[in-house]
């Protein structure tokens, strides 16, 4: 299995204090939940948060959709005992905020382990801030539980004192070393939340533009933006019918000594299809949920 080829083409924010949020979350058509301890929770609500985000977990149901956890960053008085719960709480990650350094990472992981975390719970690590950006090469290899880069477009925007831009030529360089650093290590990425939902057209604008810089898929604050990055983000028929065009080609042309061939008017080597191949694998996993 590639390391790409599990859908996460929309990956919706859920507050934990919110557990009328966290039951429809288990009829929605997202790839992946972040169960938000951090941002989307007041101070005063955390440690009932905590609790209800254990116990939704337990209580299972949410079939097919990876679950993820997003706990409070160490230098909190939350984020130990979040590390703590999210270890057995039976999520398949979870997603640490404002990562800027290998050590902090290492550190997250021992508390985990420390925790009676299983060898398969992931770490995903937000890379949100300068420091992050600059780091993100050393984060991405830091511990082999890493396995998703996530970009938080809206703390970075406020830490550049930038300003959000249709474009988004604010972040285009912080975007494309996410990228980079997540192809380095083989691993999946992710791209930031749109925060204007009325913006149905510019949303759209920015899951091709993610599609385009080589993210997985979209992080999203609100359910009625999951169809529209699902779309974006799915290979269409015509590119999963030329990508089999190439693996057949080449097996042809392999077959009969030669590593190149012509498909579709294109010259046609090992790299393309590697890629096809993948392509293939994302549309075929993407079938199966249906």
């Amino acid at each position: 299995m590639f390391p790409t080829a599990r859908p996460r083409r929309s990956v919706l924010y859920v507050p934990g204090s919110n557990a009328r949020a966290l039951e429809k979350a288990r009829t929605l058509p997202a790839d992946g939940l972040v169960l938000d301890l951090e941002d989307g929770v007041s101070p005063s609500a955390k440690e009932a948060a905590r609790s209800t985000v254990v116990a939704e977990l337990a209580k299972g149901g949410y079939g097919h959709r990876e679950l993820v956890v997003r706990v409070n960053g160490a230098d909190t008085p939350w984020g130990e005992g979040d590390l703590a719960a999210a270890a057995r709480s039976g999520a398949n990650a979870v997603l640490l905020p404002k990562a800027e350094s290998a050590e902090a990472v290492r550190a997250a992981e021992g508390a985990l382990a420390g925790h009676g975390a299983p060898p398969e719970l992931a770490l995903w690590c937000m890379i949100e801030t300068p420091r992050g950006v600059l780091a993100a090469d050393a984060i991405a290899g830091a511990s082999p539980r890493v396995a998703c880069l996530v970009v938080g477009t809206s703390d970075l925007v406020k830490e550049l004192r930038a300003r959000h831009t249709p474009g988004r030529l604010e972040v285009l360089a912080s975007l494309s070393l996410a990228v980079l650093a997540a192809r380095a290590h083989g691993l999946a990425v992710l791209d930031g939340v749109h925060l204007d939902l009325s913006d149905d057209a510019g949303f759209e604008a920015a899951c091709r533009q993610g599609l385009s810089l080589g993210f997985d898929g979209k992080t999203l604050i609100h359910p009625k933006t999951i169809e529209t990055a699902n779309r974006a983000f799915s290979p269409g028929e015509k590119e999963v019918a030329s990508a089999r065009r190439v693996i057949e080609a080449h097996a042809a042309a392999a077959a009969c000594g030669q590593g190149v061939v012509v498909v579709d008017g294109r010259l046609v080597e090992a790299l393309h299809v590697e890629e096809a191949r993948r392509l293939v694998a994302l549309a075929e996993a993407i079938a199966a949920r249906r």
